[in-house]
């Protein structure tokens, strides 16, 4: 006689079900994950992601800012600089928004609130991608502009902006919908099968 056992995840009111998803996969059946475990993975995940922005926006941030200390900043045309303050300014806000998880686990810390904590830092890293996105727009902008002057420094900053829209935005907000349009019983549902003789 084959009994079929449906656990329910802690917190999330879902049914899991084990053998379902390693037939699926061909792999053993996986043990539940618990309300603290998931949030300290989502914890973990944030903080590798929050490292690979933090390198991209500091580099980039550290180049504007030694820009305005070369000889040719003085040539620049109102236009230029312009762009140049619009762009240290995004530079400054997005490094405050991807730095800002690190400030608020360390005020945080010890609260019991990893929950809130997890939220909040996945919500600034978001506005933080937005801002790196702009200020790489303006950066290009600026180079391009004084490299190659007229219409055709527009269009390749433009092109190279719908590029980053399609990879960062576009693509993984797709790939959501197309994870939530799945049967429910495959994204949520294991089964674990028990034989008795």
């Amino acid at each position: 006689m084959t009994m079929t056992e449906q656990r329910t995840g802690p917190g999330t009111g879902e049914k899991l079900c084990v053998a379902c998803a390693s037939a699926e996969t061909g792999s053993e059946p996986e043990r539940p994950e618990t309300a603290r475990e998931r949030v300290n993975r989502r914890w973990n995940e944030l903080l590798q992601e929050t490292r690979v922005a933090q390198t991209g926006v500091q580099i980039l941030f550290g180049f504007l800012l030694s820009v305005a200390f070369t000889p040719l900043f003085q040539d620049l045309g109102t236009f230029e600089r312009a762009v140049y303050v619009t762009t240290v300014v995004l530079g400054a806000t997005a490094t405050a928004s991807l730095i800002a998880p690190v400030s608020i686990h360390r005020f945080l810390s010890g609260q019991r609130m990893k929950d809130e904590v997890v939220e909040a830092a996945g919500r600034l890293m978001i506005c933080g991608m937005v801002l790196l996105a702009l200020t790489i727009g303006c950066t290009l902008l600026l180079i391009l502009h004084v490299v190659v002057p007229g219409p055709l420094a527009v269009v390749l900053v433009g092109s190279v902006m719908l590029w980053f829209c399609l990879c960062w935005y576009v693509l993984p907000l797709r790939l959501r919908r197309r994870g939530a349009r799945r049967p429910h019983s495959r994204r949520v549902t294991r089964t674990t099968h028990v034989t008795k003789k």
